[in-house]
């Protein structure tokens, strides 16, 4: 495709051994020129920004032993609209050409790693292959999620034909970066039993809620609160990697929290909301009083009714030492899973290896049959079967017998006995809302919290987003629709913060989610509820295939394996408000062009 992708040439590095001229002060007032949205605070002006362990910015005043310049290609290596990954000796940048103008910046993307040059260019953005992130190509901002951490940007300047790039070596080595965030100007004492935002829930909808207040120039006290007991960590690795710790899958430190004065409580569950006097009462018997509430709290497992639930050993996962506990009690044990979702089969998925025996059990015939279709699922539920997993479809649970209190059998409705030494139910959820029916905060039947376009509720003052609401969907005519998806819990929480300003922000997103199961990965973008068709290009065996989602003549969503970036090319191209034609992907399929996403192109922004 052109030199810029042929065999890279040995790098040039030439270190500048001029002192720097003294960098620009970064420290300001947030673009929109307020240091604090609400009427009633106290700004100082005096903002500051701090960063996470792995990202903090370098210093203001820098030497020239900080930084690499390299000759890394002939300004001809590349046409308009490439990307090239180049080494410039202390680490490795993207090199982008689009309108006839040089970019560069990081190369990984800062919330899984994937290779950006494998993502997609398009209008001023690069978007991640893997999860589809979007990020500025001249600033390096984060645009579109999931994640939290923006790109490093480094000089690039055309010299005899030679493309020259100077990069600070520390941001070479982080390949990320915070945004700026102000301060709390407020005086605050801990103990005080006010904060003018008042967040229940960390999860990536109330962190990015958080951050965003902060980076847009919020100067007040800012009160997150969660029942669980650890600092914001990354939940959808917990059923693919059961042994992690906390630790290890922190999405912030508590010094990068308190570095830009977001006070966490843990331990702190919700208990009512009274919108009348704008106070929360939490378990311990505390309350707070708040300005604006964001609400937060996710979903909790769907009850279940068997005989049996004082039987030990069997899990709901929800926190890292229920993952730590299911992998250590499965060792050369035998697990049973009950249900197909998407957090069942990768647990499913991440004991093949530890445990002596694998089963699962579905209401449905085939795992994923209403998500993904019957296809995609039988194709999914034959990779399981070649991995010693056994399924028991068209079932559900009777009873769960123990022995000494722990579990020993699985008891069907068909009259089958699974032998069981842990069991993970994983048979869906519902919103964790319980806390708010005398609360006024409207609710539909199902439990979800309604909001309109700004993420608000019916309540003054009070914003929901997450699992547990249903918002106005643009695509679909803003029908009002529940999507649980990590990615969209992100964006919820950066409308709601800008809603809290006064700033409104249209919902500009393509939901987006993925699974990974024996070292395989789903990947999913739009929203294919209702979906009446699916359009299958490729080898569902071989488990390289691209699946098409329709609702009459329109797709609406599209899944792959095996296929990038084609889902991050589909969630581009409708990104952009664009429509792509079933039967031009019919066509496509018929001439078995699987993966071929030039066609796409010209459907792109």
């Amino acid at each position: 495709m052109g030199g810029c992708f042929s065999k890279p040439k040995p790098v040039e590095v030439k270190v500048e051994l001029s002192l720097l001229e003294k960098e620009k002060d970064v420290d300001g007032l947030s673009p929109n020129g307020k240091a604090s949205p609400f009427a009633d605070c106290r700004p100082n002006g005096a903002l500051g920004h701090g960063s996470d362990d792995d990202s903090t910015p370098p210093p203001l005043y820098h030497k020239a032993r900080d930084y690499v310049e390299a000759s890394v290609c002939h300004v001809k290596d590349l046409e308009n609209g490439q990307m090239r990954e180049v080494d410039l000796g202390s680490g490795r940048a993207l090199l982008i050409k689009e309108h006839g103008e040089f970019s560069a910046m990081a190369h990984k993307c800062p919330h899984y790693g994937a290779p950006l040059v494998k993502g997609v260019l398009s209008k001023g953005h690069v978007r991640c292959p893997w999860h589809g992130a979007c990020f500025d190509i001249a600033t390096g901002d984060l645009e579109d999620f999931p994640g939290l951490d923006s790109l490093p940007t480094f000089q690039v300047r055309v010299e005899k034909d030679k493309v020259i790039i100077r990069a600070n070596k520390q941001a070479l080595q982080s390949q990320k970066r915070s945004k700026p965030m102000a301060r709390c100007s407020a005086v605050i004492n801990s103990s005080s039993g006010f904060s003018h935002v008042l967040i229940i829930g960390s999860g990536p909808a109330g962190l990015v809620c958080a951050e965003t207040l902060r980076q847009e120039g919020f100067t007040d006290r800012i009160v997150m609160c969660t029942k669980d007991r650890h600092p914001p960590y990354d939940r959808p690795k917990l059923s693919k990697s059961l042994e992690s710790t906390a630790e290890q899958l922190r999405l912030r430190s508590m010094d990068f929290l308190q570095d830009h004065d977001i006070e966490l409580l843990v331990d702190k569950e919700a208990v009512s909301i009274d919108v009348k006097t704008r106070s929360v009462t939490f378990e311990d018997g505390s309350r707070m009083e708040y300005k604006k509430l964001f609400i937060a709290t996710g979903s909790k497992p769907k009850p279940m009714v068997y005989n049996g639930k004082d039987v030990r050993n069997v899990f709901h996962l929800r926190t890292p030492e229920d993952a730590n506990s299911i992998a250590r009690l499965a060792n050369n044990k035998n697990a049973v899973i009950v249900g197909t979702s998407y957090v069942g089969m990768e647990v499913a998925a991440a004991l093949t290896d530890k445990a002596h025996s694998v089963s699962i059990i579905g209401i449905e015939s085939v795992p994923f049959k209403k998500a993904l279709g019957e296809k995609v699922g039988k194709a999914v539920m034959k990779l399981f079967e070649v991995n010693r997993v056994k399924f028991y479809m068209l079932n559900e649970v009777s009873e769960m017998i123990g022995q000494h209190g722990q579990l020993k059998e699985v008891v069907l409705k068909s009259g089958k006995v699974l032998r069981a030494d842990v069991c993970v139910i994983g048979a869906g959820s519902i919103p964790a809302t319980g806390f708010l029916k005398q609360s006024g905060i409207h609710m539909d039947s199902r439990g979800f919290i309604t909001v309109n376009k700004m993420m608000q509720t019916n309540a003054d003052g009070v914003f929901a987003g997450g699992d547990v609401v249903v918002f106005p969907f643009p695509p679909r005519h803003n029908k009002k629709v529940n999507i649980p998806h990590w990615q969209m819990a992100h964006v919820h929480g950066r409308v709601a913060a800008l809603g809290m300003m006064g700033r409104p922000a249209d919902l500009k997103t393509v939901p987006y989610f993925w699974s990974a199961m024996f070292g395989k990965t789903i990947r999913y973008a739009g929203y294919g509820d209702g979906f009446d068709d699916v359009i299958i290009q490729g080898d569902l065996d071989e488990l390289r295939f691209v699946a098409f989602y329709t609702r009459g003549e329109e797709v609406v969503a599209v899944a792959s394996m095996n296929y990038d970036p084609i889902v991050s090319r589909v969630a581009e191209v409708l990104g952009s408000g664009k429509t792509i034609r079933k039967r031009d992907v019919e066509i496509l399929a018929r001439l078995g062009k699987t993966g071929d996403i030039s066609w796409l192109i010209d459907k792109g922004p």
